[in-house]
């Protein structure tokens, strides 16, 4: 699979299966993911509603249910162990500890009925029992760019807009002091200036950490930035991975060309940008071949029968396209 960067691979995923039960069958939701994410380096994850990514970030952690979910598959090896082998007390410890997320609703993911403060010191007391909680979660608070932070601490979900409610999550997140921050479309729900702000705050926190960065979003246009390396994914499946730099100048496959395309850009005056046709085939009712063929304004008969393989399209870039030439 396409390297990420270079330095410790923190993460590797090989071969990730994850299948929900129901009654027609197993649904293959995640079906045979790679994914590399070195340590200190940001990794996107991109892709359209229902792909897979949330599913594939929550199975770093087994977070994923079980049942209904089952773990059909692969390894994901954090630090040289494989989480889906770990028992229970060891899971414990990289869940939050090592590995932390943050979500796109952070209103949904605090509680309402405890103050700010309060609950990023729970998550300080439970990772770093030596600090005083509540004053390192009051400088966590700062550090993430929280004004008057003494004050915002022992305030209410509620009273913080959302963007102030982002940033206590991600001040949660720091006081775990996690190697590996899963942000999962962390900016979906603010508006395009706030957007810019959790980004650059995430980037600058990367440095400053010397944390990596799991950054999953379907939007192609926010990552160019922020990320050292893009894996885009397509109905279970990475259609292409590599450089970001050289993904967003070099598109192979055709779904990462109409993502890009689907960007919105100051420039072009009142034109529609392109969107793409269809959807995302149900995980239970794949088509047969390429995936992505019923979309696909360039698909042949062959994309139709066999599924292509995972080909070398440059120095750390590959593609899943019988085409991409």
């Amino acid at each position: 699979m396409a390297q990420s960067g270079a330095g410790e691979r923190l993460v590797e995923v090989t071969g990730l299966r994850v299948q929900f039960a129901s009654e027609s069958g197993p649904i293959r939701a995640v079906d045979g993911v790679d994914l590399t994410i070195p340590a200190g380096r940001t990794v996107a994850l991109v892709g359209e509603s229902g792909c897979g990514k949330s599913v594939t970030a929550l199975s770093l952690c087994r977070l994923n249910p079980e049942p209904p979910a089952r773990y059909a598959g692969g390894a994901i090896l954090y630090r040289g162990s494989d989480i889906l082998a770990m028992d229970r007390k060891r899971l414990a410890g990289v869940r939050g500890g090592e590995i932390a997320y943050i979500f796109q609703d952070p209103g949904a993911s605090l509680n309402p009925v405890f103050r700010v403060g309060a609950q990023i010191a729970e998550a300080v007391h439970l990772h770093q029992p030596d600090l005083d909680a509540d004053a390192e979660a009051i400088r966590l608070m700062g550090l993430v760019g929280l004004p008057d932070p003494a004050r915002r601490a022992r305030a209410y979900p509620h009273e913080l807009s959302g963007g102030m409610q982002q940033r206590a999550m991600i001040a949660m997140a720091l006081g775990c002091r996690p190697r590996l921050l899963v942000a999962d479309e962390p900016t979906t729900a603010l508006d395009v200036t706030i957007q810019a702000q959790i980004l650059e705050l995430l980037a600058g926190l990367q440095a400053e950490f010397e944390m990596a960065v799991l950054l999953i979003t379907h939007n192609l246009g926010l990552v160019a930035d922020v990320s050292h390396a893009i894996y885009v994914m397509y109905a279970g499946r990475i259609v292409e991975a590599g450089p970001t730099e050289r993904v967003l100048l070099e598109p192979a496959h055709p779904y990462t060309r109409a993502l890009l395309a689907a960007v919105p850009r100051l420039e072009g005056g009142r034109e529609r940008r392109a969107g793409i046709p269809g959807t995302v085939p149900h995980p239970a009712r794949l088509p047969p071949g390429c995936r992505y063929h019923p979309r696909c304004p360039k698909a042949e008969s062959l994309c139709r029968d066999r599924e292509p393989d995972l080909t070398r399209a440059g120095e750390g870039h590959e593609v899943r396209c019988h085409f991409w030439k």
